[in-house]
């Protein structure tokens, strides 16, 4: 046998073992679905932030985030857009999947974004089954808290909505985080007026809000931040499998 061929031969046995041995992990996929609260902001909208942009940041390189939650969006909206359509196609084996609507679901007055209670369920239920039937890892949420206080105490606007989360988490055994009474908690102990540091509260003049904003519902770099911390923490807390990828320092 020529030797220039065997001496070839092997030289290219030599690079596909190195390139199987250098080839880089694969990244693990955490897919976001979602509303305003979690979603990714255009440049103009500064300093409003989703929680999930500030949540991707408590990874390292070896995780990739793809959050698709968008203004607005309520479980039905989702669907009907087109938008679950490429994230169920998108799911892979070992995925997670972190699901948080109900803001706009609970607006039954706006026939092409409100459902009911009944509706709402099943859109997750939808979303759950298809997760698992790919072999990836839903993981629901209960709404964040609008900071909406009345003589001082607390109000729970997503009453009907977050505990329907709740009991369909229970009833499909999938691992909960309940954002309703964690970020309820947090505005409780920072107070009607401390609570203003998580949100979008603006004077006249400001870069973007020439005219000021008052939102209680959108949150800041702060909020954003802090509520990426209280997911992060949750995960750890429940022994979810997907805590052990945050950030050691965390």
């Amino acid at each position: 046998m020529n030797k220039n061929f065997i001496y070839g031969f092997g030289s290219l046995m030599v690079l596909f073992i190195l390139f199987g041995f250098c080839r880089p992990p694969e990244k693990l996929t955490i897919w976001m679905m979602g509303d305003s609260t979690m979603a990714i902001k255009a440049e103009n909208k500064y300093p409003e932030t989703g929680w999930g942009v500030a949540f991707a940041q408590l990874f390292g390189d070896n995780v990739l985030v793809k959050n698709t939650a968008k203004n607005g969006r309520s479980t039905k909206s989702f669907i009907q857009q087109g938008l679950w359509d490429t994230v169920k196609q998108g799911l892979q084996e070992g995925d997670y999947l972190l699901v948080q609507f109900g803001h706009n679901d609970e607006k039954v007055n706006k026939p092409n974004v409100g459902v009911t209670v009944d509706e709402y369920k099943a859109n997750l239920t939808l979303f759950v089954q298809a997760a698992r039937a790919k072999k990836a890892n839903p993981i629901l949420m209960t709404p964040i808290a609008r900071r909406s206080f009345r003589n001082g105490k607390l109000i729970n606007t997503h009453q009907a909505y977050a505990h329907a989360v709740m009991e369909l988490a229970d009833s499909l055994d999938v691992p909960l985080i309940d954002l309703t009474t964690l970020t309820g908690e947090l505005l409780t102990a920072k107070g009607e007026r401390g609570s203003k540091d998580y949100f979008l509260h603006l004077p006249e003049g400001s870069v973007n809000y020439p005219d000021g904003v008052v939102d209680n519902t959108h949150l800041n770099v702060e909020g954003a931040g802090t509520i990426a911390q209280l997911v992060a923490a949750a995960l750890r807390r429940q022994g979810i499998p997907l805590a052990k990828e945050l950030k050691k320092q965390l």
